[in-house]
């Protein structure tokens, strides 16, 4: 099956199967799995299912090209990355276009998305080459001391549909720049975006000479069954994960059986907080971002707004107005600024939690509901009069709703803010620098944004806190995550 809106180019020679060892091919078993259009809930592409046979044959060939692949000299290695980052942004609209496809995304925001992506490939080319170690005649002066980084291993990246470029490149960047080779599980519901990047990678080694086994892609609507051999399998030497905190558990407690090294970037629940002094213009055009972004299908997306009383009613008000202007409409239609939800059942979710606030006292300013059209739309939305301990504060909404909570003080705020197991992102508005370092300082999440809504760049370190994972992608600091510390003392 395929999408019309597509180039006639890009679909016939959109690679729809596993990737192994360099080859492309069907599932052990033939299946197949339907990639859908969260825009019009019909099917664009039948994509190979891979079974747990596949997935282990994908670790034969991650092992079997380890050892050339790290032989490679970061400079070449450098090299393929950047001409990768290269390709992705010569052909950013083409993408872009498969993107809103699969997952819905107005085109602006996917093509904005190929461009964020394709960095992580350029920043870890610049970062193969600068693997850091240590020469130094020890304190007791008996001896030198040696350390130096080698790669961790093959490596599984389990990736997630919301940012189907970002969140490949995010992992496979820096793990083929440390000298890892991998095998990808993409999401089910988003596949597409990565067999591509996959592919990119694949014909720039070819052409290059260089291993073609280092990326193996396994999508698979089985993803337990898949991926449950890998963690058993002595050769796996690396799990990086980007899912829900729950699936994230069990992935840890899997990998715990041979000590794989895990990074998990896992569930969030930022606050936003509005202090009496901010901006409100600012703070409102901060607040459309962070929370209309991929329709709030994010896992940094602000959650929950917590808004001072003085200004509570005049921000919510503000906001209200300008999320209602918001064009709420399939991604491929030109002015679209909000689009579909992934599912059916994201919708249902978000319907649930607005009739839950509602039915407990809040009060709808716009918004609300589930738009009557083909596809899975819900109405940008604000409530305000939300309890703090309301379900839609204290869970993830990962949908286009802002509930509004008031507090009376700073002390308050923090208490608010932190009143949760989850500390990946958050934000804050103020005019105070005494204030904006109280809440560099005050808020328990992994990334802060002051008077910003976006936090997001990859050359910055990625991550969470408390039940929002472990490790941390992008920046310096990413490359690490694919990297063993060696000691030697002569």
């Amino acid at each position: 099956m395929t999408a019309t809106t597509l180039s006639p180019a890009l679909v016939a020679h959109l690679p729809t199967g596993l990737l192994v060892d360099g080859h492309w091919g069907p599932a052990a078993d033939r299946s197949t799995f339907e990639v859908a259009d969260p825009a019009t809930g019909q099917g664009i592409f039948d994509v190979a299912d891979a079974t747990p046979a596949d997935a282990l044959r994908a670790l034969d060939a991650a092992h079997a090209a380890a050892p050339a692949w790290r032989a490679v000299p970061p400079r070449e290695r450098s090299e393929l990355l950047r001409a990768v980052y290269a390709r992705l942004v010569a052909r950013a609209d083409d993408i872009g276009a498969l993107i809103t496809a699969e997952a819905g995304k107005p085109l602006a925001e996917a093509r904005a998305e190929v461009v964020y992506g394709a960095e992580f490939l350029r920043w870890f080319a610049e970062e193969a080459v600068r693997a850091d170690g240590l020469v130094r005649r020890a304190p007791s002066g008996g001896n030198t001391q040696y350390v130096s980084r080698r790669p961790v291993g093959p490596s599984l990246l389990i990736t997630p549909w919301n940012f189907p470029i970002a969140m490949a490149t995010r992992k496979i960047a820096p793990a083929l720049a440390a000298g890892c080779t991998v095998v990808v599980k993409p999401s089910e519901l988003t596949p597409l975006t990565t067999l591509l990047v996959a592919e990119i990678v694949r014909s720039e080694a070819e052409e290059r000479g260089l291993p073609t086994g280092i990326v193996n892609v396994v999508p698979t609507t089985h993803a337990a069954d898949v991926t449950g051999p890998l963690f058993e399998d002595p050769r796996l030497r690396k799990v990086s994960f980007t899912g829900s905190t729950g699936v994230g558990r069990t992935l840890l407690a899997q990998a715990s059986a041979n000590v794989l090294r895990s990074s998990m970037e896992l569930g969030g629940n930022a606050p936003f907080i509005v202090f009496a002094d901010a901006d409100l213009d600012a703070a409102v055009e901060g607040a459309l971002i962070a929370k209309l972004r991929n329709s709030g299908q994010s896992c940094v997306a602000a959650n929950r707004f917590l808004v001072h009383d003085s200004v509570a009613r005049d921000f919510a008000d503000r906001f209200a107005r300008a999320v209602g202007e918001q064009v709420t409409a399939p991604g491929t239609q030109p002015g679209a600024q909000v689009g579909p939800l992934i599912s059916e059942a994201a919708v249902e979710k978000v319907t649930g939690l607005v009739d839950d606030a509602v039915a407990q006292g809040a009060q709808v300013l716009t918004g609300g509901s589930r738009l009557d059209r083909p596809g899975h739309f819900f109405e940008p939305t604000v409530l305000t009069g939300v309890s703090a301990d309301a379900t839609i504060v204290t869970e993830e909404i990962f949908g286009p709703v802002a509930p509004v909570v008031r507090f009376g003080s700073d002390d308050e705020a923090y208490e608010l803010a932190n009143s949760t197991p989850y500390g990946l992102a958050a934000y804050a508005y103020t005019t105070s620098l005494a204030r904006a370092q109280r809440a560099m300082e005050d808020i328990e999440a992994g990334m802060i944004g002051i008077n910003r809504g976006l936090v997001s760049d990859a050359s910055a370190p990625f991550g969470g806190v408390k039940a929002s994972g472990l490790g941390r992608e992008g920046g310096d600091v990413g490359i690490d995550e694919y990297q063993e510390t060696v000691y030697v003392a002569l």
